[in-house]
């Protein structure tokens, strides 16, 4: 008899329709039982794990309860916990949106919540299981990191282990290590609920695949050296298109999808193979950004790490295929700009002068030598935001501006939480969900980046003649450090939650002008 193994996961919602991903431990009929009818897909196969999803369509009303059943048999909702719900997009747009990142799926005992500290989306699930509707959101945006491929938890490495003894010793290696990490990032009960009740939309950030991946033409070259490389790779983008990309999909472009047409008719691991290999090596043959017209608000959730650009010189956030999909969607007529962005546009200020300095460098502005040095300083610190490749940086700044509206950034990454503005544009940032820096690193935070830093990067950036950017703007709020979510409350505040006693409470509410 088949069974769940993650969700169900209620994905993309609009305003007629609802799509719930799974997937089971072996191929079967998902069923998606309403009130109002039946809903049915076979799974398709991969690596030896199988997965389904269904489209509710036509809906003209929330569903108050859902059922699931794997060939006939009931498997969802699980015994002692609320109906899960789906809750449609008002036409007029969403009235609440959610948003982070960078989880680690560790344990929560008092070891791993001295190390980690409480999870925050844990706490918000068990939060949203009593609250009454008008708290909760109407999408979760999870802007990168939801698994740490890179840096995985004690039950992980007890997996890794017991299978193989090849390199790499401490990270995931293949599809089926995949598969493991995030079963076990999932499938906890508060959250699995909260995920089967609450929509989301999500994309990759560097911990996904690897650390610092894509920063820079030297570290694909070097790392393309590494033997085990290219399988990693392969899978990480094969399961991130499994596990988290499919959802971000309205049921029409599934539909039009032709890997996903070729899994349904049993092409299998290698097709998908295939294509997380051309994704890797030729970027422009993908497209994992995406957009939603969400009412009053259009949501553009744009790829920073898969699309880049890396040659010295012409150092690219997106490549020219990537940024002529965003000028046409910023293009169109909207309300309001809402831009999911894994890696912060707007730092402060000091550490943006310092990425320009660091990128000017790297391209040989004071010679080969320093070039190299320069490097190793890029891949060592983390300098790979908007900052660090500054074309686009300008591109992107002087192309908002001239949308006349208001623009909000979402981001994570950096592991605090803050909100900058510059004339139209608003960033905020949200990070870690759980994974905070410790204090010393706080601290060293606080003083490199909002103190000397600002002193610092200017000189630098002097030295090097690198030219003012297009737009000023400035921190008016944080740097928070604890592990939050925040949450948007249309049209005019934001509100930061931290964890405490399996609960939320806010941190700050800012309200945005």
């Amino acid at each position: 008899m088949p069974g769940l193994v993650i969700g169900p996961m209620l994905r993309y919602v609009d305003e007629t329709s609802a799509s719930i991903w799974v997937e089971t431990d072996e191929p079967c009929q998902v069923t998606v039982s309403t009130r109002d009818g039946e809903h049915s897909s076979p799974t398709f196969t991969v690596h030896g794990h199988h997965y389904a999803i269904v489209d509710l369509t036509e809906l003209t009303r929330d569903v108050p309860e859902y059922r699931v059943e794997l060939d006939g048999t009931s498997v969802w909702p699980l015994e002692g916990r609320a109906p899960s719900r789906i809750r449609l997009i008002p036409p007029e747009g969403p009235r609440r949106l959610a948003f982070g990142s960078c989880r680690t799926s560790v344990p929560h005992d008092a070891a791993h919540v001295r190390t980690h500290g409480p999870d925050v989306l844990r706490a918000f699930g068990d939060h949203l299981e009593t609250a009454d509707d008008p708290d909760w959101p109407d999408l979760l945006l999870l802007l990168g990191d939801q698994v740490y491929a890179d840096n995985p938890s004690p039950e992980m490495l007890e997996f890794i282990h017991a299978r193989r003894t090849t390199a790499p010793q401490d990270e995931i290696a293949d599809f089926e290590e995949y598969a493991e990490l995030y079963r076990l990032a999932w499938t906890e009960p508060e959250l699995r609920w909260l995920l089967s009740t609450v929509p989301t939309a999500m994309i990759f950030d560097d911990h996904d695949v690897r650390d610092d991946w894509n920063t820079s033409q030297t570290w694909r070259e070097t790392m393309a050296k590494v033997f085990w490389w290219k399988h990693r790779v392969i899978s990480g983008l094969g399961a991130y298109w499994v596990y988290q990309h499919l959802g971000n999909l309205s049921p029409a472009e599934r539909a039009s999808d032709p890997l996903l047409q070729d899994l349904m008719k049993g092409a299998g691991s290698e097709r998908l193979d295939a294509f997380a290999e051309r994704a890797d090596a030729e970027p422009s043959s993908n497209r994992w950004s995406y957009a939603r017209d969400l009412g009053h608000t259009r949501l553009l959730i744009v790829d920073t790490r898969c699309a880049r650009q890396l040659t010295p010189g012409d150092r690219r956030m997106l490549d020219a295929v990537e940024w002529a999909w965003l000028e046409e969607q910023v293009a169109l007529p909207a309300e309001r700009l809402i831009i999911g962005s894994s890696i912060p546009f707007m730092l402060p200020e000091g550490v943006h002068s310092v990425q320009n300095w660091n990128e000017a460098l790297c391209d040989g502005k004071w010679g080969k030598l320093v070039a190299r040095l320069s490097e190793m300083f890029r891949q060592a610190f983390d300098l790979e935001h908007w900052a660090a490749f500054r074309r686009s940086f300008d591109s992107l700044a002087k192309l908002l501006l001239k949308t006349g509206v208001p623009v909000m950034i979402l981001s994570g990454d950096v592991h605090y939480s803050y909100v900058a503005k510059s004339r139209n544009i608003t960033q905020l940032v949200c990070s870690p969900i759980r994974n905070p820096l410790s204090r010393l690193l706080r601290l060293a935070n606080v003083f490199t980046q909002f103190g000397i830093a600002t002193m610092i990067g200017g000189t630098l950036a002097k030295l090097a003649r690198i030219p003012r950017p297009p737009i000023r703007w400035r921190v008016t709020h944080g740097p928070w450090f604890q592990n939050a979510l925040a949450v948007m409350t249309f049209p005019n505040s934001v509100t930061w939650y931290e964890a405490t006693d399996n609960t939320v409470k806010p941190i700050e509410t800012v309200h945005l002008t």
